[in-house]
């Protein structure tokens, strides 16, 4: 039985339970904590039916969801659009704390498009026209480019993309335009927010914003997009663990 509370890690775009059960499942299990990763809806397979019409309100259901079934509302761990799903999440819901790791920013996600888009023009336009988001993770190097720093092994990075999914169309255009978090219902809950030095997906200086917006503690780690897989995750993890400990209290 679990002598500290649970914890619910939500994924990002093109990924799945998958991400956080490589490393940080076990670590924070391994230390007493009811710890759970959730894989949003169509995203078993790399190319779901229904997948590209799913929207960022269904991902947040299904956070509320997985939620209601752990021993007490979890601290909810989001990275990227994970991030984003959280923040819509805890506007509405209850939890002892949230973190959210190089998270998409509260205002959306232009600031990642803009830089995809003078980077790969072709591949931006591909996804419009096709309503298909593969293309741009759909090899090992364009997964490294978006994702990983040069220290993760070739042999690593191609198994991570081999996992990697397609994904919503819509939900896509809901983090560009349609969907923005409650502001004020989001500071009721204690915050970290964590970025990488060398995040090319998500900026330090957007990450920044997010901390500034919600009145949230800061942390920034050497590494690119995918903290929770890149070398040095530990450390990571055991802010996420200490900030945890602090907000929460001793029960946990």
């Amino acid at each position: 039985m679990s002598s500290r509370g649970p914890v619910l890690f939500v994924h990002g775009l093109w990924h799945g339970a998958w991400c956080w059960e490589e490393h940080f499942v076990p670590w924070f299990r391994e230390r007493g904590y009811e710890a759970q990763a959730i894989t949003l809806r169509r995203h078993n397979q790399r190319h779901a039916p229904g997948l590209r019409t799913t929207r960022i309100k269904e991902y947040v259901e299904d956070v509320a969801n997985a939620a209601a079934k752990m021993s007490s509302p979890p601290v909810v761990v989001g990275h990227s659009m994970g991030g984003f799903v959280t923040q819509k999440y805890l506007g509405t819901h209850q939890a002892p704390a949230g973190v959210l790791i190089a998270s998409i920013p509260p205002s959306g996600i232009l600031g990642a498009t803009l830089r995809t888009g003078a980077r790969h023009p072709l591949r931006l336009l591909a996804a419009n026209l096709t309503w298909s988001l593969y293309g741009l993770v759909k090899t090992p190097e364009r997964a490294r480019e978006m994702f990983f720093g040069s220290e993760l092994s070739g042999d690593e990075v191609a198994r991570y993309q081999s996992k990697m999914t397609d994904d919503a169309y819509l939900a896509y255009l809901d983090l560009l335009f349609f969907e923005r978090p409650d502001i004020e219902g989001v500071r009721r809950t204690p915050l970290l927010v964590i970025g990488a030095d060398a995040d090319s997906t998500i900026s330090p200086a957007e990450v920044a914003t997010t901390a500034k917006t919600y009145g949230a503690q800061l942390a920034t780690f050497p590494g690119a997009h995918d903290l929770m897989l890149e070398p040095g995750w530990e450390k990571v993890a055991e802010r996420i663990d200490s900030f945890i400990r602090s907000k929460v209290g001793a029960a946990v």
